[in-house]
């Protein structure tokens, strides 16, 4: 990986609303689970391919030359484009962003790289100092 999902502070806000794999231009992107093709196209100035996978979960690629098209149902692991020019990190990354019910979360949480968070109760007190150094 390049670089790492950044949540935005909100729906606006600056961040990385996805995750840099390394790729180089020419290489396959595969569809991370079955779903429909819902976009291809130009978003500013890269090509974008978006698949809907069902409960409102979409995953976005780019810059990706897709080799498939709106509408198409696609399986996991089926090539659906290559990676193209015109990305954040030129010629050696593709992004891939995934949106639930519109917001975006780390995709990580779908590629098992993400350990679970456990909440732990605050003592009565409130927090534990930390030992000076």
């Amino acid at each position: 990986m390049v670089g790492p999902f950044e949540a935005p502070a909100s729906r606006y806000a600056a961040g990385h609303r996805g995750i840099d794999l390394v790729a180089g231009e020419g290489h396959p992107v595969r569809s991370p689970a079955d779903g429909v093709v819902t976009f291809v196209g130009r978003v500013v100035d890269r090509p974008v391919l978006s698949i809907q996978h069902g409960e409102d979960l979409i995953s976005s690629f780019e810059p990706v030359t897709a080799t498939v098209s709106e509408g198409d149902r696609v399986l996991a692991g089926q090539v659906v484009g290559i990676v193209a020019t015109g990305s954040h990190c030129t010629a050696r990354c593709v992004h891939f962003g995934v949106r639930r019910h519109g917001q975006y979360i780390s995709p990580m949480l779908f590629l098992g790289g993400l350990a679970r968070a456990v909440l732990l109760p605050l003592p009565p007190t409130g927090p534990v100092p930390h030992p000076a150094r």
